[in-house]
């Protein structure tokens, strides 16, 4: 946090940095709020305009439980935003919070508090002269305001809110009016149970209305949704090599199209904030505004923060290891390989793990070009034209059939043949036979992966290049090669992607002396 610290201090005194941090393409905002920790960055995000926060919220505020899955918006990340807004004053926190999506605003605050009109929440009295109890309270924190009654559903936020909602009621009273009314419709009860009870309540179509409006945005910026890449990939490993090819895949046709309508849509008509930064940028900037824009880019590139491209613009071209040779060659003559190619590291991204935790960028694109360069190593010769989707594919059904499953069956029939004199260890071995034996008939090896450890009782390189090759996405643990030397080394961070048939060679090398290191 010390290196973070620093960092954070070097862009806060370059020249000029209110004129430049809203220059700043949004995923570098992200990647510095990410870097220093969103706590100490009040100073900087309030230099940005709220399109950037736009855009940074949309990638920053959202979680999944494991690639795949569907994001859901964070409560308390929306709530520590806010708390760091208000940190600059809240006629700055509500310029900023005005700019944003007012779903998103009334969404995110409607997960922290419940907002009931004060007539509806306040005791009365009937025609008949009977006192009608109002809305008995919480025994939490309550407020009144503008006419309504705020009841903090969490609280480590409720400070924040109240301050910065009480400065937008008497500056902004009909946009505070709007937020109110929405978090009122929020704020009701479960609805009575009748013959429409199986279709989503306010709350839920909310949620999915605001995801699904987030999920449109990022996709013309070259992102992919979490499902869609969970889909392409469990489609991608069940291709039929000795068969006619497939068509391509309807789901990169959609996202590719997309990407095209996009570009072409942006190319017809250029942005007036574009040609107005052009402008200002050719025109007006100062000498000392120049320098503090090369300052801040030298800053972040020390810093390691603009050594890959964000995630939206990943071409995996950029930096070709060794052992890439089809790859190349296809590159060379294929002017859309960069769109195909970039289409397929953010599936892997979105939709993918390793090692048990999500991708990083970096280990997106590179993988995306191994599997593609196994894939034309691997090319049927009956199929036509080559193209990068098609080539993922391939290669990710290879990963699967001739590393994923051959691993798991190999190691199915090793354990068959194993006796141990511990007890315990026996039954764990037996009890991941089992799992294998089921896991392995639903084409879903991976799922035993937390069993594999009583592996490490009996060998540990052997153990972690087991759990490197039976995943969705298979490497080489260094530890393979250690096992075949005799070496007991084990880096976890030790492994290199599968691009090429040589490799496969010596995978089924150490699934052949298997038996010997389990039971040496």
């Amino acid at each position: 946090m010390a290196n973070s610290r620093g960092l954070l201090e070097r862009l806060l005194t370059t020249p000029d940095l209110a004129k430049i941090v809203p220059r700043l393409e949004p995923e570098v905002l992200h990647r510095v709020i990410q870097a220093c920790g969103l706590e100490d960055c009040g100073e900087f995000v309030a230099l940005a305009t709220p399109e950037q926060l736009g855009r940074v919220l949309d990638a920053d505020i959202w979680r999944t439980g494991k690639p795949g899955t569907d994001e859901e918006l964070d409560p308390d990340r929306f709530g520590l935003w806010l708390t760091v807004l208000m940190q600059s004053g809240a006629a700055v926190a509500a310029a900023k919070l005005v700019g944003l999506d007012i779903e998103l605003v009334i969404a995110g605050l409607a997960r922290h508090i419940a907002v009931f009109d004060y007539a509806a929440a306040s005791s009365y009295t009937t025609l008949d002269g009977e006192l009608a109890p109002g809305r008995r309270a919480h025994d939490g924190l309550v407020s009144e305001l503008g006419g309504y009654v705020i009841e903090a559903g969490r609280t480590s936020a409720w400070d924040a809110i109240v301050e910065i909602l009480t400065f937008v009621e008497t500056e902004r009273p009909e946009y505070f009016h709007r937020v109110m009314r929405g978090c009122v419709q929020l704020s009701n009860g479960l609805r009575e149970e009748d013959g429409f009870h199986d279709l989503l309540d306010d709350r839920a179509q909310d949620m999915f209305d605001l995801a699904s409006d987030r999920e449109s945005r990022r996709e013309q910026r070259g992102y992919v949704a979490p499902a869609q890449a969970h889909a392409f990939l469990r489609e991608a490993r069940d291709l039929r090599l000795d068969d006619d090819r497939p068509p391509r895949s309807a789901i990169a046709r959609a996202y590719l199209r997309a990407i095209e309508s996009t570009i072409a849509e942006s190319s017809a008509t250029p942005s007036a904030t574009d040609e107005t930064l052009e402008d200002s940028r050719r025109h007006t900037a100062s000498q000392s505004e120049a320098d503090g824009v090369a300052a801040v880019f030298e800053v972040l590139e020390e810093a390691g923060l603009l050594t890959t491209r964000p995630r939206a613009l990943l071409g995996g071209a950029d930096r070709q290891p060794s052992g890439l040779s089809f790859i190349q060659a296809h590159g060379a003559g294929h002017p859309a390989s960069e769109e195909e190619l970039a289409y397929v590291a953010n599936t892997i991204l979105a939709g993918c793990s390793i090692q048990g935790r999500p991708f990083t960028a970096r280990e997106a694109s590179d993988c995306a070009g191994a599997i593609c360069n196994l894939g034309l190593e691997h090319w049927p010769s009956q199929w036509a034209e080559r193209d990068l989707i098609a080539a993922f594919q391939v290669g990710w059904t290879i990963l699967h059939r001739d590393v994923c499953m051959f691993a798991a069956e190999r190691l199915v029939d090793v354990l068959g043949g194993i006796r141990c004199g511990d007890r315990d260890i026996q039954l764990r071995l037996d009890g991941l036979r089992r799992g294998l034996i089921r896991h392995v008939g639903n084409r879903e090896p991976w799922r035993v992966s937390d069993h594999l450890d009583v592996i490490l009782s009996l060998d540990a390189p052997s153990w972690a290049a087991l759990h490197a090759l039976i995943a969705e996405c298979p490497v080489i643990h260094g530890a393979l090669r250690a096992s075949r030397q005799g070496s007991r080394a084990i880096n976890p961070t030790d492994f290199e992607f599968i691009s090429q048939r040589s490799q496969i060679a010596s995978v089924c090398e150490f699934l052949a002396a298997l038996p010997s290191l389990l039971t040496g």
